[in-house]
């Protein structure tokens, strides 16, 4: 694994602001004129530039002090570059740290409570909050992570729930059935709020780090220091007895109210439809703090960001998963078309007749999101489309190499579904081992990758002159 080397003490990955600061040097920044509207505009700008620049929207809607940033980790290769880590070794080094995470470091001050507002709280007048698309129900905190802890255990978790601005110091937040709606419920059940932090503006490793799939009572912050190579800082809550990591740019520190539910939604999520309105979870808010002049990120729903920040923490899981079963499996890819969530390509070197139906049942039993899994040779680049596409067109036969399984749990925000109920379908895309050996020889022009085109090409040359005229 190819890493950059790691002094005593110090970080090998970027924080936020140093990650903006080489995507300028790089390049790679679209910076707006002051001005732009939170409605719509910032939103629009950032899938205009989706995966090839990210963007600084300064001073949106007459918020003089106000930054929004988006797209900042939109490739693949972007995540690679902050984390310092090689794109090859992406989601080994992912695995690797959230098999060996190392405990978070507390400090007793930091730039994210620079600012302290406990009072006269206001949080569409205090931040510039965007509102993303046509139909959403008005201004979300996307990109937000929101920390709580087990009532029984004390540990803390990390995820990212989508969250309404419903009033000044009130939020709407979707709470799906994993690690934070259980210690809601715990806490719900014995009559207490349940305590969050929600911070904006984190490090790329610990935005990656918040979607690891690790079992309950893991704090995915110390994930996010073993990406990094040391330890995390963190700093406790003004408000509330949680921890939340010191460079970040906003915290928005409250309560998740026990037996409140008010509407939320509709927004616009991964799959690129609407989430439904309805009655959900709702957090009042006690306290704020920011960085002097903070950095308001935001994911746009369906976008590059949105669907690769959930997606390489998934690769991970899955191909270890796999690899644990099945020693043919050689790497996977959630392809961007099925949203990183719903398609999954594996590529194996197979021994055993069989062996690529067997890897199918497995990849769906690895997570139940995946809903079409499609299995491939090594000859195959599983993160080329066309050429997954080309596999299916000439190794595949429907009556011989699909497998179909009904009534099996995807996801919830499948509109297809029947709210997650649904079918998998896999293709066995693969050589079948007994083939002639010239049936699936693929064509190849001996030395065409080593041609030296700057070389031998002429970019002088007419056509006219080669003719006579």
């Amino acid at each position: 694994m190819s890493r950059k080397p790691t002094a005593p003490g110090s970080r090998r990955d970027m924080d936020l602001r140093q990650w903006l600061g080489h995507l300028e040097t790089t390049d790679r920044l679209a910076v707006t004129k002051t001005g732009r509207k939170l409605a719509f505009e910032i939103a629009g700008l950032a899938n205009r530039h989706d995966g090839s620049r990210a963007l600084v929207a300064p001073a949106p809607d007459g918020h003089a002090g106000g930054v929004v940033i988006s797209g900042l980790l939109s490739r693949r290769e972007w995540m690679a570059e902050a984390l310092g880590v090689e794109p090859g070794t992406l989601l080994s080094a992912f695995e690797e740290a959230a098999q060996s995470p190392l405990p978070v470091n507390e400090v007793k001050t930091a730039p994210c409570q620079e600012v302290v507002h406990k009072h006269d709280i206001d949080l569409t007048a205090m931040l510039p909050i965007p509102t993303h698309n046509e139909h959403d129900s008005g201004a979300y905190i996307t990109a937000g992570l929101m920390i709580c802890r087990n009532p029984r255990t004390g540990i803390q978790n990390v995820a990212i729930h989508r969250l309404q601005v419903s009033g000044p110091r009130e939020l709407g937040a979707l709470l799906l059935p994993r690690h934070t709606l259980s210690f809601f419920t715990t806490a719900e059940e014995a009559g207490d709020d349940l305590e969050v932090a929600i911070v904006i503006g984190a490090s790329p490793a610990c935005l990656l780090a918040s979607q690891a799939i690790v079992p309950m009572d893991f704090d995915e912050l110390t994930v996010a220091g073993a990406l990094g190579g040391a330890p995390l800082d963190v700093v406790r809550g003004i408000s509330v007895d949680l921890f939340v990591p010191a460079q970040s740019e906003i915290v928005i520190e409250g309560r998740c109210r026990a037996n409140l539910r008010r509407p939320e939604g509709p927004f616009g999520e991964f799959p690129q439809y609407y989430g439904e309105r309805a009655d959900r979870h709702v957090i009042e808010v006690s306290c704020v703090t920011t960085r002097q002049k903070p950095l308001f990120h935001t994911i746009v729903g369906g976008g590059l960001e949105h669907l690769i920040l959930g997606g390489i923490p998934r690769e991970a899981t899955i191909l270890k998963t796999l690899q644990d079963m099945f020693s043919c499996v050689r790497d996977v890819h959630l392809a961007p078309g099925g949203t990183c969530r719903y398609h999954l390509y594996v590529k194996i070197k197979a021994r055993h007749a069989g062996e690529a139906k067997n890897v199918l049942l497995g990849a769906f039993a690895a997570h139940y999101d995946i809903k079409h899994a499609i299995v491939v040779d090594e000859d195959v680049d599983i993160h080329d489309p066309e050429m997954v596409e080309w596999a299916v067109a000439t190794r595949f036969q429907a009556d011989r190499d699909l497998v179909v399984i009904s009534g099996s749990q995807g996801s919830k925000l499948d509109p297809s579904s029947d709210n997650g109920f649904g079918a998998k379908m896999g293709l066995d895309a693969t050589v079948p081992l007994d083939a002639p050996e010239f049936r699936f020889k693929r064509i190849r022009v001996p030395g065409e990758q080593e041609l030296d085109l700057d070389a031998v090409i002429d970019p002088d040359a007419k056509l006219a002159s080669l003719l006579g005229s």
